[in-house]
């Protein structure tokens, strides 16, 4: 029966001395990894999202996240919301984070 099964004897040697670092270390590269694979480019995207809101005024073309386009009719500050005219006799309210994208003037007229 031992022909198959090779028997496994016991390291006399120790623990390696310093493996505290190492993990540390690596946690460390894990960290800087998660902050410029993850948490930069997202942060970069919500500041310019806010840039983009806060220069919205009445006027622009917008583009919505539900693919609605239109002209801003009414910026109201105090709650958020804009009044955005989709043809001469819609208009709807939505919140300024719905908006994806300021449009080139002109670009209603060219659909």
């Amino acid at each position: 029966m031992s022909l198959f099964i090779s028997q496994a004897h016991a390291s006399a040697a120790g623990p390696s001395a310093g493996g505290g670092y190492e993990m540390f270390i690596m946690l460390g590269m894990f960290a800087v990894i998660f902050y410029f694979m993850i948490y930069r480019p997202q942060a970069k995207r919500v500041k310019e999202h806010k840039n983009l809101m806060a220069s919205m005024g009445k006027g622009d073309e917008v583009l919505t996240s539900g693919g609605l386009v239109g002209k801003i009719v009414k910026v109201s500050d105090d709650n958020d919301y804009i009044l955005l005219a989709l043809n001469e006799n819609n208009e709807i309210t939505i919140k300024k984070d719905f908006v994806t994208a300021v449009l080139p003037k002109g670009t209603l007229k060219s659909l």
